[in-house]
């Protein structure tokens, strides 16, 4: 009687946790968050004064899409690793037309910015920092379009949150200490010198955590987009043509010029007709079905068709049999991440330059393909392969695919550098921020805008900080033909909101912070949703892994195969395992990422459960 009593016990206290049934490892630790819900909707970003910016938003009658932009532009001024220009990408459910439609709004490379110019001043990349690295502005046309097509609010409401931010809040301690560190480099650049360390002098320059951090150049900015928005609407013109009339004054009217006039005096290339000629795209996402599970990602000038790709090798095996996060789990799930992550490092790019083969890469057949290379033991050879002949094409590229896999296929195991060091950490996992907003009119909204992180070149005296995503671009052919700049293009970026259907209706959105990790992220999360059957917050907590055996996007873009970053409470027996099977490992408190999430509870009603991981400031409201 005792042990049925305790069974009983055990299936509610799993039962209680979970959507359904969760599977084993699933609901087994209590969370270390709540999880959000709501039944109007939910907020989600990466900081909490921003999450309280898109319920204001709400509570004034917004919907989900005024809720993401007003979300975007609070963390854009209080510098969650990123800024005003910066970079927004997005996905969104309209409800009105049943489709997920996604939002391009990456900068491009300026004039001038090629692969000679480059070479030209001694570099085998384009820099990390300083305002050779920057890209256009992409983040302020973003939100503008996204409001005027799909939100309801006046871009005046939308910006207040930001505004009030930008004329003074208490600065919370890790950008204050980001400032801190970065100060010298921050010191080369006079407007952003102006901005962040208000202390020049003393011991500490940057301010305090707790000290009212005031952004007055910004400020006026933004009020500049307002005033342009309310003469708009006093001369008779719609919302829509008001919002877009601010958005003609940031990339044709005055704040264009000083844009251009103050990253030009810092060494930059951005021209007038740069930022005129520049327009946000309205495209289509790509998707594979998982399970039963439409999953969408952004085009091939973002890593998410990565994500899809690992998705189609996976489905040729049983993740749940092998058991969560078991020896087995991880090197199947490491080496299918290595082959599609070879295949991003090779073939991705802005597809308005060169058409990458997306049909061959989501093909099934190609993933079979790719599938059987998977072996007991970790391949550090994997290579991209040749996904023409599945879409039947012959590769343009293949003297060049040929002679990468010959060039792997002789490196001696002894040259091989495995070693994870502070240095490519930072760079590899290069953060952003993310947001996530549903409503109960049924729109649902993933954002993972970025750039301008600190520390960062400010155009001028508009208190804009500029992206450092020109280093996204190579400059050797050899490396990926697809990737190369050139004036007009978008760089391929780590940038990746997710978003999943299933039976017709939205299922998840879904997004984390993190550079090149982001993808492995929010795959290990979207299979602890799908084959284990985990909550919303079990998934964006459970115990991840991060592969490091893909090309750093950032800083010297290398690649250790076989090193893998697991959670410190990782047993014995597998760690055993994986070292026999060529891995070498370190090990963390938290691994999960911070990955920000909002699931459809369609049993219910179609009410929002809402997840923000234990790894970082990410928080969420819900109503």
């Amino acid at each position: 009687m005792k042990k049925l009593l305790l069974l009983a016990f055990i299936l509610l206290t799993f039962n209680s946790h979970g959507q359904g049934l969760p599977g084993l490892g699933a609901g087994t630790t209590p969370n270390n968050r709540p999880i959000l819900h709501g039944k109007n909707w939910v907020a989600i970003t990466g900081k909490p004064l921003a999450a309280t910016a898109g319920a204001m938003v709400f509570q004034q009658g917004g919907n989900a899409v005024d809720a993401a932009c007003a979300m975007i532009a609070a963390t854009s001024t209080m510098w969650d690793v990123l800024s005003w220009g910066g970079e927004t990408q997005a996905l969104i459910y309209n409800p009105n037309t049943k489709k997920v439609i996604a939002i391009n709004a990456m900068g491009v490379a300026p004039t001038g910015a090629t692969v000679d110019f480059y070479k030209s001043q001694g570099m085998d990349y384009p820099p990390q920092f300083g305002p050779l690295a920057a890209t256009t502005p992409g983040t302020p046309g973003g939100i503008m379009t996204m409001l005027a097509e799909y939100g309801k609010l006046s871009l005046e409401q939308i910006l207040k949150p930001a505004m009030d931010l930008a004329k003074g809040y208490p600065i919370e301690a890790q950008t204050a200490n980001a400032i801190e560190t970065q100060k010298a480099r921050i010191k080369e650049w006079p407007y952003s010198k102006k901005v962040f360390l208000p202390h020049l002098g003393e011991k500490r320059e940057a301010p305090e955590a707790g000290e009212i951090f005031v952004q007055e150049d910004l400020y006026q900015t933004l009020s500049k987009l307002v005033e342009a928005e309310r003469a708009a609407l006093k001369a008779g013109k719609s919302r829509k043509e008001a919002i877009y009339a601010a958005y003609d004054r940031f990339y044709k009217g005055d704040i264009a010029k000083e844009i251009v006039r103050g990253t030009r005096e810092q060494g930059g290339l951005f021209t007038e007709s740069d930022l005129a000629n520049w327009k946000v795209k309205i495209e289509e996402p790509l998707h594979v079905n998982y399970r039963g599970v439409d999953v969408y990602k952004l085009q091939e000038w973002t890593q998410g068709p990565a994500l899809l790709q690992s998705l189609n090798i996976l489905e040729n095996f049983d993740l749940r049999s092998m058991g969560y996060n078991s020896a087995n789990y991880i090197n199947t799930v490491y080496q299918a991440m290595s082959l599609a992550f070879a295949d991003r490092d090779f073939y991705y790019g802005d597809p308005a330059f060169v058409k990458s083969p997306m049909k061959g890469l989501l093909s099934k057949d190609y993933a079979k393909a790719r599938a059987k290379l998977i072996g007991d033991v970790n391949d550090p050879s994997i290579t991209a392969g040749d996904p023409y002949p599945f879409q039947g094409e012959t590769n343009p590229y293949l003297d060049l695919l040929k002679k990468n896999q010959e060039a792997v296929a002789e490196l001696n195991p002894s040259e091989i550098n495995s070693t994870v060091d502070q240095k490519f950490l930072n760079d590899f996992q290069s953060g952003t921020t993310s947001v996530q907003s549903a409503d109960a009119e049924g729109w649902v909204v993933s954002v993972t805008p970025s750039g301008g992180w600190i520390p960062a070149v400010i155009a001028g005296n508009t208190g804009v900080g500029l992206s450092q995503r020109m280093q996204s671009f190579v400059l050797d052919k050899n490396l990926n033909p697809y990737n190369l700049p050139e004036p007009g293009k978008r760089p391929r970026v780590t940038l990746t909101p997710s978003m999943a259907m299933k039976d017709g209706k939205p299922y998840l959105a879904f997004s984390v912070q993190g550079g090149d990790s982001q993808d492995q992220n929010l795959l290990q999360f979207l299979i602890n949703v799908v084959d284990f059957d985990m909550n919303v917050q079990e998934a964006v907590e459970a115990a991840n892994f991060n592969s490091y055996q893909m090309q750093s996007s950032f800083g010297d873009h290398e690649i250790k195969p076989g090193a893998i970053t697991l959670r410190e409470d990782t047993p014995d027996w597998v760690r055993k395992d994986l070292l026999k099977r060529g891995y070498v490992m370190d090990f963390w408190t938290k691994t999960s990422g911070p990955i920000t999430a909002i699931w459809i509870d369609w049993k219910h009603g179609g009410t929002f459960w809402g997840g923000a991981s234990n790894y970082g400031d990410d928080y969420g409201i819900a109503w």
